[in-house]
């Protein structure tokens, strides 16, 4: 079938051993190819191979139905997960998330596509953008960060793993390499001390490409040593996730959504990976607002769901508490402020802190993403708030003032 993708030629092949699409953006060069598994999404083939001469995982089984999971109790399922508030708050808090979707209060130009606002556990206000519902996923970018921190908690948990101790990574292993010392931990937290271009450094040949995990992020080379300085790197949280599944070894293509996104009920989040099966954890994570909202109950509840431990104990603590060098003043406007104003914010294991200077309460803590992909967990106040967007390249909203403002509905 003929169709347009990015407005360039492309061909939608449904074949059922290997859905995929292909896009030719010049004649005199071979087609992008992606590659479709379910229950694994999309992968992007290597510049130049054969649709059929690339071996993918097989798809990913044994979940049960989506309509069974969904009819369990929330937060593992949909069921009986709203709670009415007083009819003055009910009210001032519809009034705040109007102004998220209809108005510029929380940044020029933005696009909402979702809000999540959960309090004590239960969902209080829950919107969408046309088009959109509790279940329709977007692309998470950088909270998919802060969703490979939790599963290298989860490896923790299994014993699998000691976040203390230099990550597992096989191109590191030579004789005399520095880089075999970096630990896990430091990682997570954005001070590996290796080179990349730039705060964030760009990883577009992973991302849209072709190229693998192994090929890029293994291959950055020591630049001051490590636990010296802190600069955000979607190597970091590529190379964390890396490491785990080298010790898992053929269980790291199931260990995810077995270990954490089902147990969590996020049945509708999708990792992605590249065609060497490297899981993209830096970014390309498909997930809905509530799925958001699940993962960040998992932390406001100190690694529990229900009456089990997912997450190491004192593992949530330790993950939101600046340890060591700590960002400098944020730029107004980027992706790792989610605000629209100039100040400091920490950094822990893949989740950014917030407090007092964002006119939220102590110990206050987010997971943020490019294109306004936000949650905000408010422990002092047992509140989450999730918000999601298409928000221009360079626009900000206001992730903060949102949250402020969700706070004062809720104290009305």
């Amino acid at each position: 079938m003929q169709a347009q993708f990015a407005g360039l030629p492309a061909r939608i092949l449904k074949d059922k051993t290997a859905p995929r699409v292909e896009v030719s953006f010049d004649p005199a060069l071979p087609p992008r190819i992606a590659r479709y598994t379910p229950g694994r999404g999309c992968t992007q083939l290597p510049i130049g191979a054969r649709a059929d001469a690339v071996r993918l995982a097989p798809a990913l089984e044994g979940m049960p139905g989506l309509k069974l999971a969904d009819a369990r109790p929330w937060p593992l399922g949909d069921a009986r997960s709203d709670a009415k508030l007083p009819g003055p708050r009910q009210k001032a808090l519809q009034a705040v998330v109007e102004k998220a979707f209809a108005t510029d209060a929380y940044g020029a130009d933005i696009r909402t596509s979702a809000v999540v606002i959960i309090h004590d556990g239960k969902i209080v206000s829950e919107r969408y953008r046309s088009g959109f519902t509790r279940h329709t996923p977007q692309r998470t970018w950088s909270v998919a960060k802060s969703l490979t921190s939790a599963l290298v908690g989860r490896a923790a948990m299994l014993g699998l793993v000691d976040v203390s101790r230099p990550a597992t990574i096989g191109e590191w292993r030579a004789d005399g390499d520095p880089r075999a010392a970096i630990t896990l931990d430091q990682l997570l937290r954005m001070q590996s001390g290796l080179w990349t271009d730039g705060p964030g450094n760009r990883t577009d040949a992973v991302y849209f490409g072709g190229a693998t995990v192994t090929e890029t992020a293994t291959a950055a080379p020591v630049e001051v040593a490590a636990g010296s300085r802190f600069r955000y790197s979607n190597n970091d949280s590529m190379l964390a996730a890396h490491a785990v599944s080298s010790m898992l070894g053929r269980k790291a293509a199931d260990f995810p959504a077995k270990e954490l996104l089902w147990p969590l009920g996020m049945t509708r989040t999708t990792i992605e990976t590249e065609w060497k099966g490297n899981f993209i954890l830096s970014s390309q994570v498909w997930m809905t607002a509530r799925d958001m909202a699940r993962l960040a109950l998992l932390h406001l509840n100190d690694g529990m769901m229900g009456e089990i431990r997912l997450l190491p104990q004192g593992w949530v603590s330790a993950a939101t508490s600046p340890v060591g060098p700590q960002p400098e003043a944020r730029r107004a406007g980027t992706e790792r402020a989610g605000a629209g104003r100039a100040g400091q914010q920490g950094y822990g294991r893949a989740i950014w802190l917030l407090g007092t200077d964002d006119g939220l309460p102590p110990g206050s803590y987010a997971f943020f993403g490019n294109r306004g992909q936000i949650a905000i967990i408010v422990p002092a106040r047992n509140v989450v708030v999730v918000r999601r967007g298409f928000d221009p390249h360079g626009i900000a909203f206001d992730g903060p003032a949102f949250a402020r403002d969700v706070l004062a509905a809720l104290a009305e």
